[in-house]
């Protein structure tokens, strides 16, 4: 099997149906959500199976997930029958709920980093808000029901889960957060149901 092809070389890509400019709103999409694939598996690397057995089962699903939201922005065919459903959108709240409870309640912002696998999430983390936000841009360009709006809801719940997630790798790793030095004390409740990044 070769793996290059050429029918890329005059700068467009072939989707589920057709064919785009590399630069195509929809290309950017699904091309950021490989992108933050990639930094999740990156963190997958970094965390020690004995301690995060379960963040890491979480991570595998989301892979696929993240894969599967890929393909349902590179479908254009007339009838489409898309992967992504609201399941692992309420798996992820689910998640998040019972993370944000373990590593020591907030008070004010705090900086991404940490340990090498805190610091990969929040990376990815960030990544997500981009790719939702590539979302919402396609989802602007094209005619409405063109777009899975799964695929957006889910990004935007990912980004919760990673920063939580963040938060416990450095907490099972007796890693401190480091605070933002001139916030000032903006977490009511603890950081418990909301952090940073807009909803």
């Amino acid at each position: 099997m070769n793996l290059y092809t050429r029918t890329g070389d005059k700068g467009q890509t072939s989707l589920i149906g057709g064919r785009v400019d590399k630069d195509d709103a929809r290309v950017e999409a699904y091309g950021t959500i490989d992108e933050l694939n990639s930094f999740i598996g990156k963190a997958v690397t970094e965390l020690d199976p004995t301690l995060f057995e379960d963040v890491l089962n979480d991570l595998e699903n989301i892979q696929n997930e993240l894969f599967d939201c890929g393909g349902d922005l590179a479908n254009v065919m007339k009838e489409r029958h898309y992967k992504m459903t609201d399941e692992p959108i309420e798996v992820v709240e689910s998640r998040i709920d019972v993370l944000m409870d373990e590593p020591p309640m907030l008070e004010k912002f705090i900086l991404p980093g940490g340990s090498p696998a805190a610091a990969t999430l929040h990376i990815a983390r960030t990544i997500a808000r981009r790719a939702e936000r590539q979302v919402v841009t396609l989802v602007k360009q094209t005619e409405e029901g063109d777009v899975p709006m799964v695929v957006q809801r889910y990004l935007n719940r990912l980004s919760d889960y990673l920063f939580a997630v963040a938060r416990v790798v450095n907490s099972r790793q007796n890693v401190s957060d480091v605070e933002y030095a001139r916030s000032a004390k903006v977490f009511k409740d603890g950081g418990r149901s909301k952090k940073k990044d807009e909803k």
